[in-house]
């Protein structure tokens, strides 16, 4: 087993990893970052590993139409002590300790456009996963368990419910 900070932190490739030709969740992901970290977990820290697919998704509690291209969004989430690396869509989100400091933040980029320079913050708060953009208090993007599904509240923007499909 290799320490987690032993492990290098990961970024998202420029234009997304995988095939370029593709859209952003037909690509191959990279394989497993976290893959020789131990297993256990700091704690504190919730259980979310695994491989998640979207299964319901909603805005301002209501029914995203079947056309939005993020009912197609899948993701991969690794942990090991309270590092997190998130893999889904073409990125490759490392959060190298999840403690809510800008020291350990995530410096990536986004999503939207695989260029747009990112930093967000990640702590283990009241049973969630939460991400702050620069580390502000005002939006939160969170991840928690209800049951055997993975709630993913993207700041209030959208809600997505995720069954997890492979450990």
């Amino acid at each position: 087993m290799t320490a987690i900070d032993d492990i290098p932190v990961a970024s998202t490739p420029p234009g997304g990893y995988g095939e370029h030709d593709r859209d952003r969740y037909d690509r191959t992901m990279p394989p497993p970052i976290l893959a020789d970290a131990p297993d256990e977990l700091a704690p504190g820290v919730i259980d979310l590993r695994g491989t998640w697919k979207v299964v319901d998704l909603r805005s301002n509690g209501e029914p995203v139409p079947a056309k939005n291209p993020q009912w197609r969004h899948f993701e991969r989430i690794e942990q090991s002590g309270d590092r997190v690396v998130v893999t889904g869509g073409g990125i490759i989100h490392d959060f190298p300790h999840a403690d809510g400091t800008l020291e350990h933040a995530l410096r990536d980029v986004m999503a939207i456009d695989f260029a747009t320079p990112l930093v967000v913050t990640a702590s283990f708060e009241d049973g969630m996963f939460v991400l702050r953009p620069n580390g502000e208090d005002g939006i939160r993007v969170t991840r928690h368990l209800e049951g055997e599904r993975l709630i993913w509240d993207y700041a209030g923007v959208f809600q997505a419910t995720m069954e997890r499909i492979d450990r």
